[in-house]
């Protein structure tokens, strides 16, 4: 029942990737001659983040597929999501200066909204993976001080 779950968790994973991945190829570099280089580099040094934190939650499905989910690797895996978020939080908060003539030529004041969306949303995920690698870190203690007991 077990790895059923995980697969499952797997297929959510790729699916979830398989946008961002066109966004990037296809529509992206229609916006070369519109947006400033540092917006396009942004968006793609994020790109780079989120996959990487996709392929660390790969790996931790993995490690719990293998039941070695209160392990140093699991924990390692939700300290690089933890990072990858607290990136594009960092990187989206550096394009926002750069969006603001955008807005203004367009009299689009929500254009500088988006990003504060995608801001907050990773900083919740930071927060998020922080716990999670804080209790994993716990309970591998408490296993640890239970194995030295017996």
């Amino acid at each position: 029942m077990k790895q059923v779950s995980t697969l499952f968790l797997k297929v959510v994973v790729f699916l979830i990737a398989i946008p961002v991945l066109a966004l990037c190829i296809f529509w992206v570099p229609g916006f070369v001659n519109y947006l400033p280089y540092p917006i396009l580099i942004g968006v793609y040094a994020t790109a780079i983040a989120y996959f990487f934190a996709l392929y660390q939650t790969l790996k931790l499905l993995s490690h719990i597929d293998k039941n070695k989910a209160f392990s140093e690797l699991s924990v390692k895996a939700l300290k690089n999501i933890k990072y990858c978020a607290i990136t594009i939080s960092v990187i989206y908060s550096g394009i926002i200066p750069f969006l603001f003539p955008i807005a203004e030529a367009d009299d689009a004041p929500g254009l500088a909204g988006i990003p504060m969306i995608i801001v907050f949303a990773s900083i919740v995920i930071a927060v998020f993976a922080a716990v999670l690698q804080k209790l994993l870190e716990e309970a591998i203690d408490i296993k640890s001080d239970n194995d030295l007991t017996i």
